[in-house]
């Protein structure tokens, strides 16, 4: 592997090369893992202040970080398919509706902002941000940016900027996602670090 070729890879690269025999094999197998794993982090919850988080937003950004921007974003589109077409694959589903009906609700925006993070994440990780704690943690920061942004923008939508729109979809999980950045600045070089040992 050539120096530029590595400076430009992600995880999944190194961990498991890309060649003309195995590329669409090598794709489908990540995408169905990722898609798997989001749905596992959709799911399960940590007890945490002030509320309750699940992992999957922090699996969103590394998913992106390991993936690249490419297949971090149709990986991000595959999960969201699965979820229009009915299967319970978000959190509170299908308690709180399924499908199309589920996704334009309130979390819709966030699950717009999903796509954009991993794909936010995935670029600047093929640039190498996902290397060091400091640009590791600036990158999961932006792309934590890039699921409230929507996000809050679809509440809004809904009900109105009069409401009080970012104590219900911002306020309540800045810890929960600072607690989930602290982790993947630690996770993400430790990886590359695992990687290179390899």
């Amino acid at each position: 592997m050539s120096a530029h070729t590595l400076a430009n890879s992600t995880i999944s690269h190194i961990a498991w090369p890309a060649n003309a025999s195995n590329r669409l094999l090598r794709q489908a197998v990540l995408v169905l893992a990722g898609t798997v794993i989001l749905t596992a982090s959709a799911k399960l919850q940590v007890p945490f202040y002030p509320v309750p988080i699940t992992l999957q937003t922090f699996f969103v950004l590394v998913i992106g970080m390991a993936y690249g921007w490419r297949l971090g974003g149709i990986t991000l589109l595959c999960y969201l398919a699965e979820g229009a077409v009915g299967l319970p694959v978000f959190a509170g589903t299908p308690e709180k509706g399924i499908g199309l009906a589920y996704m334009l609700g309130g979390t819709g925006g966030y699950l717009a902002g999903f796509v954009l993070a991993a794909m936010l994440c995935g670029w600047l990780a093929e640039r190498g941000w996902d290397r060091r704690p400091y640009s590791a943690a600036c990158a999961m920061a932006l792309g934590t940016a890039a699921i409230y942004l929507p996000g809050l923008a679809w509440l809004a939508v809904l009900f109105g900027w009069d409401k009080p729109i970012f104590a219900w979809g911002l306020y309540p999980f800045l810890a929960g996602d600072l607690f989930k950045i602290v982790i993947g600045t630690a996770a993400l070089p430790l990886a590359w670090r695992m990687l290179g040992r390899r």
